[in-house]
């Protein structure tokens, strides 16, 4: 794997770097290679190449990502500072992704999961029919800069468990955590199996159109994910694209107000926002609303915002600059608008990304701030009268990835959820993910199924074999 290993990065590319900034500061802490795209062929021929004997031996795999997960615990120490130094979360939620990319390897090593058995077809004739399956070849798989190394875990743990090789290329944000991860892996794994590319566009666009691969896993926005559909059509390769989401949650009129408002704020708000499932738009009962935003409001007034390497911050910065400038149009428009900020509104004034965590209340329902992703620190509440009005807004999307529902009568809440047009949908918590369950969205969410058997058999294609019974 040697893009991945530190000092290994070919000698004519050595001059050809690109900076990495702490959100917190908004200044240059270190660099990363900046590949371009002509150097891809040479990789994905590579992975090419590591791929049959990768292939031939399940058991061989399944020790190679049991050890793979036991360096990524011990590289814990290593990993998460550096992603929190990239990325500006918070040092514990650093750490958590750390635990969560060790899991999802363990999870995919498990025999029974990555090496399905045949399936015998019996269908009368005196034929003998065996379902088989086989893996795709080497899978490009492209990662957002909000949680680097768990997505990447969640392409290429089931990817390598089933047999493929993979390229991977994080976002020019955040390459650094990435790339450690990458040398901490290879040592678990053959050279060439997993391969790590760190690069500005348009390495990404290359990599999704290269002819050299045969599944392209990308999660980021709807246009890019368009973009890179329509790169992979040009050799037909597989995608599997999670593109975001607008989630509700929906608050019935038994909801406890206080029980839930912690719960739900952080739903909305962990990760300073950057979720692509996280709570991105509440609405509540007209009689409970003054209730609801200032309960939110409160959280929102009262969480220590800083820099992810302060032991006491909840919150970080925004991670970059662009997508800070995001949030703040779409804020100002919102309070052009005439929507009221009952908590946050605007920038702080402090070195770095750091957006105050914003309550915005009285928001016309049509407001890009609701209709869009805002991918911030930035929460609308809306008012409705009746539960119809409340379901048929929180569905008049053109996302579908999550919603939630809130109150006391679960068989009531369930039947709520079952109404959103979504891929999950949570009662009374929002975005927590089992790595056993699918994890897919609708509309412009996505196409194609991550997590648990289904990620799994995304990663597979059936081969049957036809042979005829003994006489």
């Amino acid at each position: 794997m040697p893009t991945s290993r530190p000092g290994r990065v070919p000698a004519a590319t050595r001059a050809e770097r690109f900076a990495v900034l702490d959100p917190a500061t908004g200044e240059a802490f270190d660099e990363a290679p900046d590949q371009r795209p002509k150097e891809l062929d040479a990789v994905v021929a590579r992975a090419h190449a590591a791929w049959p004997g990768w292939r031939s031996d399940p058991t061989s795999r399944a020790k190679a990502l049991l050890t793979a997960a036991d360096a990524v615990e011990a590289a814990g120490a290593r990993l998460a500072p550096l992603l929190t130094r990239e990325q500006g979360k918070p040092l514990s939620e650093s750490y958590a992704e750390v635990a969560r990319v060790a899991a999802r390897l363990r999870y995919f090593a498990d025999p029974a999961l990555s090496a399905p058995r045949p399936r015998r077809i019996t269908d009368g004739r005196p034929v003998r029919g065996e379902v088989r399956w086989r893996p795709l070849g080497p899978v490009a798989a492209i990662v957002p800069w909000n949680f680097p190394l768990q997505l990447a875990s969640a392409k290429f743990a089931p990817a390598l468990a089933a047999g493929n090789t993979v390229v991977l290329k994080p976002s020019p944000f955040t390459p650094l955590a990435t790339r450690l991860l990458g040398s901490v892996i290879s040592a678990a794994l053959p050279e060439d199996v997993l391969t790590i590319v760190t690069g500005r566009e348009p390495l990404g666009a290359r990599l999704a159109s290269h002819p050299g691969i045969r599944h392209v896993t990308f999660t980021g926005s709807v246009p890019t994910g368009r973009a890179v559909a329509a790169g992979a059509s040009a050799s037909l390769a597989r995608v599997t694209l999670e593109l975001g989401g607008n989630d509700a949650a929906v608050l019935l009129d038994d909801v406890d107000v206080e029980r839930i408002a912690e719960r739900l704020f952080w739903a909305a708000f962990r990760n300073c926002g950057q979720v692509c499932m996280a709570v991105k738009r509440v609405y509540a009962p007209a009689r409970l609303y003054s209730q609801v935003v200032e309960a939110l409001a409160h959280h929102a007034r009262t969480v220590v915002v800083g820099a992810g390497l302060d032991p006491d911050s909840r919150l970080g910065p925004v991670n970059n600059a662009p997508q800070l400038a995001r949030v703040e149009r779409c804020t100002a428009r919102a309070l052009a608008a005439g929507a009221r900020a009952a908590a946050g509104g605007h920038r702080l004034e402090r070195p770095g990304y750091f957006f105050a965590p914003t309550v915005l209340a009285d928001v016309p329902p049509t407001d890009p701030v609701v209709t869009d992703e805002q991918f911030g620190p930035v929460l609308p509440v809306l008012p409705y009268d009746s539960l119809d009005e409340a379901v048929a807004a929180a569905n008049d999307t053109g996302f579908g990835l999550g919603g939630s529902v809130w109150g006391t009568d679960l068989d009531r809440a369930e039947a709520v959820a079952d109404r959103l047009e979504c891929g999950t949908a949570w009662i009374n918590h929002h975005a927590e993910l089992s790595l056993a369950q699918p994890f897919a969205g609708i509309k412009d969410s996505g196409v194609g199924v991550a997590g648990g058997p289904w990620g799994l058999y995304g990663n597979l294609r059936p081969f049957v074999v036809h042979r005829p019974e003994e006489p």
